[in-house]
C-alpha cells in the first residue's frame, strides 16, 4: 500500500512574492497564493494516484492553516487542517511511502529568497541543527526520516531548490520561480509549473527506491537565534529546556526533532 503526505506553504509557490512591509496573508498576492497552492497540489496528487497511491494527504500547514481552498483539491486526497497536532506531521508514521514539500522557500540568511525565513519571518533570525543553520525544508524532512519516510521531491524558488538538493541530493526539485529579493522574483507561469511538478512526481515515483530518509544524529542540539532581545528572554524564563548561551540566542537539547517542533 503506497501512502504519501503532500505539505503545502505558500512562499514557494510560482508567482508568489508578497508586498513590501506586510504578510503573505494581508497582502494582494494571497488570493492568487491560495489558488496555486490548490493547483500545485492537484498537480503532485494526480501524478501519485496516477503512479498507484492507495492514499495521498494534504497538509495544509502555511501560517497556522486554514489557507486553502480545500473544494478545488482532487476529491481523491484527504486534507489535514488546523492545529494542535501531537507532531508536526499529522497522522505521519513508518507505513508512509514519501513526503512532497510544496510551495517550500529557502531559509534565513539567504540572498535573493524570496520571503526567506525559518518557521517564523518576525521572531527569528536563524536556527541550527546540530551545529548547522536549518530551514524549513531540512527540519521538516528529517522530521519525516526520523520515522523512516524520505522526502521525494520539494518545489521552491531557486534558492529552496539548492537548498534542497545539498540535504536531499536523491529527491525530485521544481524551480517555481529565480528569486531576486524577498519580494522579487521572476517566476515561471503557473501552468507550467503545475506541469513540472505533476512530471516531477512521476519522476520520483519511478525512482522511490533510490529515495532515502533524512536522519539528524540524537539526542538533537537546536540553537536558535532571535531577532529581539525580549524574545529570547520571554522564552528561556517561560521553559526551563532552553539556556540562554547569549543576549539573543537559546539552546536547547532534544531526545528526537520532534519533541521540539
Amino acid at each position: 500500500m503506497m501512502k504519501f503526505v503532500i505539505a503545502v506553504d505558500f512562499e514557494g509557490l510560482a508567482c508568489v512574492v508578497g508586498e513590501p512591509g506586510k504578510g503573505l496573508r494581508n497582502s494582494r498576492d494571497y488570493p492568487f497564493a491560495q489558488r496555486e497552492a490548490v493547483r500545485e497540489a492537484n498537480a503532485a496528487a494526480r501524478a501519485l494516484f496516477d503512479g498507484g497511491a492507495d492514499q495521498v494527504i494534504v497538509w495544509d500547514n502555511h501560517n497556522g492553516s486554514l489557507n486553502m481552498d480545500y473544494e478545488y483539491l482532487d476529491e481523491r486526497v484527504d486534507i489535514a487542517v488546523g492545529v494542535g497536532f501531537p507532531e508536526r506531521f499529522p497522522v505521519l508514521d513508518e507505513t508512509f511511502s514519501g513526503v512532497l514539500l510544496i510551495g517550500y522557500h529557502s531559509r534565513d540568511n539567504t540572498p535573493g529568497g524570496v520571503i526567506a525565513h525559518s518557521y517564523s519571518s518576525v521572531t527569528y533570525q536563524w536556527i541550527k541543527i546540530n551545529g548547522y543553520e536549518m530551514g524549513e525544508i531540512a527540519i521538516d524532512a528529517a522530521i519525516a526520516g526520523a520515522k523512516g519516510v524520505p522526502v521525494i521531491l520539494v518545489a521552491s524558488d531557486d534558492h529552496g531548490a539548492e537548498e534542497a538538493k545539498q540535504v536531499l541530493p536523491w529527491a525530485e526539485t521544481v524551480i517555481t520561480k529565480k528569486g531576486l529579493g524577498w519580494n522579487a522574483a521572476v517566476s515561471k507561469h503557473p501552468a507550467r509549473v503545475e506541469r513540472e511538478i505533476y512530471e516531477a512526481t512521476q519522476r520520483a515515483l519511478r525512482r522511490i527506491g533510490e529515495m532515502k530518509p533524512l536522519r539528524f544524529a540524537t539526542p538533537v542540539q537546536v540553537q536558535i537565534r532571535f531577532k529581539r532581545l525580549e524574545e529570547a528572554e520571554r522564552q528561556s524564563r517561560n521553559s526551563p529546556i532552553w539556556k540562554r548561551i547569549d543576549p539573543y540566542t537559546l539552546e536547547g537539547h532534544f531526545e528526537k526533532l520532534s519533541d521540539w517542533l
